[in-house]
């Protein structure tokens, strides 16, 4: 179901009839309940301390959780004390109301594999809960002041003194059509209420070539590609996935490999080996999957390379032929700089008020 909407969503002709139906529904309910939240009738709750959201507006992965690593990094390296908190998607914490910390020897299939990851990288306290403001309030009180929420972009309830959204540089914004019709959770003027953009890639979506015709966000696409960053995401070590071993990327350029990927967009995993000259067997799985023996084994002695949000899932489960490859995500030096020095402002601003 998932694969043939997605089909769908990036492809040139426009979707059928019926979803472009559901769609003008669903822009219906985005736009009242966006609505209900700047008019107070549903409840806004803030935090002791500044929060900065970083989302997308697309279904699928982008990039968010590498940005919420370099921000978190940047922080702390600033003299701040930085949290970060999220939902929790593919964890079971997500769908309760108490706020879980997230330890570094935490079960993803409790606390999300995101929030594993994030927890492992930065090294900053890290809280799940469906409530956002939960979760935050926890870190809050363990001294962190300044939270970074990850995918709290639709998340309307939690005030936030900045917002960063995350476009794929080479899918965008598909064929610029609201759920199911399209890919897009909110209308593609949202843009202009955000305040950083940031393109994951210099994809044919930035260069103007959309990997969809963008039959319905061309012009406000365009308007906030103006202004946005370019964000690239590094990896070049390989990681054991049984122990401490690590092994260059180049050293399979040539080779065939397994490719196991379970997140928002496998191919981009794909794209990345390929770019670096190995030759992957492709294994794509739904987002947040959680993998079983026999998915990660096959009847051959090839490499088996998987991304990091998969081997928080799968370090029982793999053996010394297994590796994952962590990414890093960079900027140029004059936008990191432009960058985190507009947020550094934001969040100063607020700890002084």
């Amino acid at each position: 179901m998932v694969e043939s909407l997605q089909a769908i969503w990036y492809r040139a002709a426009p979707p059928p009839r019926p979803l472009r139906l559901l769609a003008a529904l669903f822009g219906l309910l985005v736009r009242a309940r966006t609505a209900a939240y700047a008019r107070g009738w549903l409840r806004v709750r803030r935090l002791p301390c500044p929060v900065i959201v970083v989302g997308n507006l697309t279904v699928g992965g982008s990039g968010k959780t590498p940005l919420v690593i370099w921000l978190a990094a940047r922080l702390r390296a600033a003299g701040f004390t930085p949290g970060v908190i999220l939902r929790g998607h593919g964890g079971t914490a997500a769908r309760g109301g108490t706020p879980r910390r997230v330890q570094a020897d935490s079960d993803a299939a409790v606390v999300g594999d995101e929030a594993l990851v994030l927890c492992q990288r930065t090294g900053v306290p890290v809280a799940v809960c469906r409530s956002r403001w939960s979760a935050g309030r926890l870190l809050a009180q363990e001294g962190v002041d300044v939270i970074v929420a990850d995918d709290g972009l639709q998340h309307l309830a939690l005030a936030r003194e900045a917002e960063i959204a995350v476009i794929d540089g080479e899918r965008g914004l598909g064929n610029g059509y609201l759920l199911p019709a399209g890919p897009l959770r909110e209308p593609p003027e949202r843009f202009g209420r955000v305040d950083i953009l940031v393109v994951n890639g210099d994809g044919r979506y930035r260069a103007g070539i959309a990997a969809g015709p963008l039959l319905r966000s061309a012009a406000p696409a365009a308007k906030a590609l103006a202004g946005s960053f370019t964000m690239r995401l590094e990896g070049e070590r390989l990681m054991a996935l049984a122990g401490p071993a690590t092994r260059a990327l180049s050293s399979l350029a040539g080779q065939r490999v397994h490719a196991v990927a379970g997140i928002g967009h496998p191919q981009r995993f794909f794209t990345q080996l390929r770019a670096a000259g190995l030759e992957p067997i492709e294994h794509p799985f739904p987002d947040h999957h959680r993998f079983r023996a026999g998915e990660i084994v096959f009847d051959d002695e090839l490499p088996v390379l998987m991304t990091e949000k998969d081997a928080v899932k799968c370090r029982a489960l793999g053996g010394p032929n297994h590796w994952y490859l962590p990414v890093t995500a960079s900027f140029s030096e004059a936008e990191a700089a432009e960058l985190f020095g507009r947020l550094r402002r934001t969040v100063t601003s607020r700890h002084r008020s």
